[in-house]
């Protein structure tokens, strides 16, 4: 496939996907809209993910616009930033911070995040991603992925759609706060990564999570 017919695919699902917010005017994937979408075509979108050149393609795009690449001791030094102001934001939420070389992660455990089963964002979590989005939003010059996982309950196919939809929920709502959707992808692991023994409820715990990680425009 294309980088041109994956591009194609990706905004004709979301695009289908989309609904106005009543009382905002706002344009928003919607959680039921957007799942019938992830079938359609989430699968381009996790394809590019995960493709070695999307990177590299997605960058160009961002600094066409004009945000600018970063070059240089300006890569520590703004993810230096970023990584502050998210640990100083995230303090006693549930989301942990990492740092892996230029990159700062963020691991959003399912519990906080959603309810059993679902893909909606639950409320009580709002102002933690308006902390995240507030963040990106002050640094621009960073691209994000959004990583969605599961532990092993359930069918793969099944793991696979719920991931995928959680990620996609998690993207939409930072983009409906003013983060500019080009920095996003959006990628559904389903239950391939985990990060503990699934054989226990604490471990299965660890591994439902949604992780947004950024890294340098470059």
């Amino acid at each position: 496939m294309t980088k041109k017919m994956i591009a194609a695919l990706a905004a004709a699902a979301l695009l289908g996907a989309c609904s106005t917010d009543p009382y905002t005017g706002e344009q928003k994937v919607s959680n039921t809209a957007g799942g019938a979408a992830i079938g359609a075509g989430l699968g381009a979108l996790a394809g590019m993910a995960v493709g070695g050149s999307k990177n590299a393609q997605r960058n160009a795009v961002l600094i066409g616009a004009g945000l600018g690449a970063l070059t240089g001791g300006a890569i520590g030094a703004t993810m230096d930033k970023n990584e502050a102001d998210l640990r100083a934001e995230l303090q006693g939420t549930g989301v942990s911070v990492t740092r892996v070389g230029d990159q700062v992660i963020l691991n959003m455990p399912s519990d906080i995040t959603f309810a059993v089963d679902q893909d909606a964002v639950k409320s009580s979590f709002y102002p933690t991603l308006n902390s995240v989005a507030k963040v990106l939003n002050r640094y621009q010059r960073t691209v994000v992925d959004v990583y969605g996982h599961t532990d092993s309950t359930g069918s793969d196919q099944h793991n696979l759609d719920l991931s995928q939809r959680r990620a996609l929920s998690v993207a939409n709502y930072l983009s409906a706060q003013g983060v500019d959707s080009r920095r996003f992808a959006v990628t559904g692991f389903g239950e391939s990564r985990p990060i503990a023994p699934n054989s226990t409820a604490e471990g299965r715990a660890q591994n439902r999570r949604v992780e947004i990680q950024l890294s340098p425009l470059t």
